[in-house]
């Protein structure tokens, strides 16, 4: 993988969380949508993409892994509290331990989505789409991060700090799959394609989860439709 795709993984999510200061508050509406945008897009990405990939060498127990990405992102949300799908929640008062509880399930979260990013896909193109799925996904996450952090009254370059932390998770994840690309593995493609179902075990349940929520009171919204049309369109296109 480039050093531009690494720069841009930790760039994006360091950028994206410092903007809270600039705009101080952070609207539900505002992040629902973008919210909306980056689920669709995940589940366009790995529908159209990734699924067929891993399948593509014929390895029919490779249902198993995207079953254990599933219900792994479900155990990680008893710690990360659901973040990653932009709930904020505010623990006003709360013991020096917090908020390493949710850090430890988010940025296990983010390293493990970045390990696939070296991968050598059947489409050249795919690697690309996945980098953008994992910037579209941080983008609003390290805003709700931030909002979060603010809101419970962690001081500012603690709150930096976390973003920073979380910021290089991904990028480790890209990078500690390299070192394993060059270690005396047997069958390093098998490897490979077992970790990519894994992350699209956690794809599938963030991305549904995003959209679910979205309309969570049943209304119809022409402005959330039309952002999960553009979502979806941009991972075909990709």
């Amino acid at each position: 993988m480039p050093l531009y795709a690494y720069l841009l993984l930790f760039g994006t999510i360091v950028l994206s969380g410092l903007s809270f200061f600039a705009f101080k508050t952070v609207g539900a509406k505002q992040l629902k949508l973008l919210l909306s945008f980056s689920g669709s897009y995940l589940f366009a990405l790995t529908v159209l993409h990734l699924i067929p990939d891993v399948y593509h060498n014929g390895d029919h127990s490779i249902g198993i892994f995207i079953f254990i990405g599933f219900f792994l992102q479900i155990c990680l949300e008893f710690f990360s509290e659901g973040i990653e799908h932009g709930h904020i929640h505010v623990h006003k008062h709360q013991n020096a331990a917090f908020p390493l509880g949710m850090m430890l399930g988010l940025c296990l979260h983010s390293f493990l989505e970045g390990m696939p990013l070296i991968q050598k896909f059947q489409e050249s193109s795919t690697q690309r789409s996945l980098l953008t799925g994992i910037i579209l996904h941080h983008i609003p996450v390290a805003v709700a991060l931030m909002s979060m952090l603010m809101q419970s009254g962690v001081k500012k370059i603690t709150a930096i700090t976390f973003l920073t932390i979380f910021a290089l998770m991904a990028p480790a994840g890209a990078l500690s799959s390299y070192v394993i690309s060059k270690g005396d593995i047997e069958n390093l493609p098998l490897f490979f394609n077992q970790m990519m179902a894994v992350v699209i075990g956690i794809f599938l349940h963030i991305s549904t989860t995003i959209l679910f929520e979205t309309y969570e009171q049943h209304r119809f919204n022409y402005l959330k439709l039309l952002i999960i049309l553009l979502g979806g369109l941009l991972a075909f296109l990709s």
